[in-house]
């Protein structure tokens, strides 16, 4: 088992590593920015490395200041939690280079599911439904056209190394596909350096399904059920749970066990999820694939009893996993509190944060790094805290979430607990019946 693990994150993610780490008797290394010196995760950890200035290009992205951290630490591993450098291929292979464990995918891993043409090709061989389109990136907006007219509008024009929402464009009809074409490609070549294109049938009345599924270093892998990922705003996630109210035991089975074929395909080892679009006639299609932890894993962990953290660090150890699947005993729900304002477009409200109480009580969990008296750094993601409340069914878990969100109290900034208040009343919501559109007609208007 690994000595020392350094932490290449900040916030509660990285404090939520040092807490596993602790348990296990793994001395931690936390890494910080000069803007998050007065972090949790700086104070909970056994080591604290400043490792550069606010940006994250020159701190929490920079390769060999993290490497550095590692070597003058003694650290044999490196755990980059989620966003950041987790799913970095480069950064995979120096790890490897430099003989530090890389708690996470093999840079082969990374690449083969980071691009989305090869990581469709890939799940196609194994098996996994895929939504009808191209083969591979479109040569041209006559082949898109032809194309688009076998499958049927709509469609949607992706980009092959996007993300967040991003060089991403629906074509509802021909006389749209050159407009659609030129802006998808701009935006993909501004983002990520790359303009390749793909096409896919574009899925009515979508849910977002994720598998979550740990791999070992034998080429086994399990899967710990599904979480639904529906109630997204502008394809960010606000809202996940587990188990997904559309989901039935049969098809849990079937995603399941698509998802294994898939990661098994490609001998993952460690956490990682396959995603899914499922249609409103129970269809499910491979969307992509994450191989990294999730920032909803609690949700899962808490139906299954199931630490996903002690997970990746056994089995980047070497420890085989015990090839059992994992079902849902409780429903969990997590509602992402984001330092932002609802009633002004999400605006981020970063800031110092003037007084603080958590919700407690039986089935509710609060993961976060901030307290009175910190101040949010306008640098980063705008998450500040996860709460995530479990009961015996879904109804009472939304109730012993607005309760759980009335009684959390932030003050000096705006937060998006009014929202999650008001979504937890929505009757839409309550019923279960709603897709990834859900929030397009949502009134934010008394959220002001």
């Amino acid at each position: 088992m690994f000595k020392k693990i350094l932490i290449a994150n900040r916030g509660e993610i990285a404090l939520r590593i040092i807490r596993t780490c602790r348990e296990m008797g793994i001395k931690t290394v936390a890494v910080y920015s000069t803007a998050d010196k007065d972090s949790l995760h700086v104070r909970f950890a056994d080591e604290a490395v400043c490792i550069g200035p606010p940006p994250s290009a020159k701190s929490y992205l920079k390769m060999p200041n993290l490497i550095s951290a590692a070597e003058i630490t003694n650290a044999d591993a490196i755990h980059p939690g989620y966003g950041f450098l987790s799913e970095n291929a480069e950064f995979s292979r120096i790890c490897q280079e430099y003989g530090i464990k890389f708690i996470g995918a093999t840079p082969e891993m990374i690449n083969s599911m980071g691009d989305k043409a090869t990581a469709k090709d890939t799940m196609k061989k194994a098996g996994v439904p895929i939504i009808p389109g191209s083969e591979g990136l479109l040569d041209s907006v006559a082949q898109g056209k032809k194309l688009a007219a076998e499958v049927g509008y709509p469609v949607l024009l992706k980009a092959t190394a996007g993300g967040g929402g991003r060089g991403m464009r629906l074509v509802k009809q021909e006389s749209e596909f050159q407009k659609a074409w030129d802006d998808a490609r701009m935006e993909s070549a501004a983002a990520f350096g790359n303009d390749g294109l793909y096409l896919e049938k574009f899925v009515e009345e979508p849910r977002h399904i994720e598998i979550q599924i740990v791999g070992d270093s034998r080429g086994r892998a399990c899967h710990l059920s599904e979480r639904d990922c529906s109630i997204q705003r502008r394809h960010q996630k606000l809202v996940e749970e587990t188990p997904s109210p559309i989901v039935s035991q049969e098809l849990r089975e079937k995603m399941g066990a698509a998802a294994i074929a898939g990661a098994e395909a490609i001998g993952y080892e460690g956490a990682g999820t396959i995603e899914f679009l499922v249609d409103k006639h129970g269809d499910f299609y491979f969307m992509e694939m994450n191989t990294r932890i999730q920032v909803e894993h609690p949700i899962t962990e808490e139906v299954t009893d199931f630490d996903l953290i002690k997970e990746q660090i056994q089995v980047a150890a070497g420890v085989p996993i015990s090839g059992k699947n994992y079902f849902p005993k409780l429903h969990s729900m997590e509602c992402r509190i984001n330092a932002e304002d609802p009633g002004n477009g999400f605006r981020p409200s970063p800031g110092k944060i003037t007084n603080l109480h958590l919700p407690g009580g039986h089935g509710v969990r609060v993961d976060s790094h901030v307290y009175a008296g910190y101040t949010i750094p306008p640098n980063y993601d705008s998450m500040i805290a996860k709460l995530i409340v479990s009961a015996q069914s879904r109804e009472e878990a939304i109730t012993r979430m607005k309760r759980a969100l009335s009684e959390f109290v932030i003050e000096g900034i705006k937060t998006t607990i009014p929202f999650h208040i008001k979504l937890m009343d929505d009757p839409i919501f309550k019923s279960g019946k709603f897709t990834t559109k859900f929030l397009e007609d949502f009134d934010f208007s008394d959220l002001k």
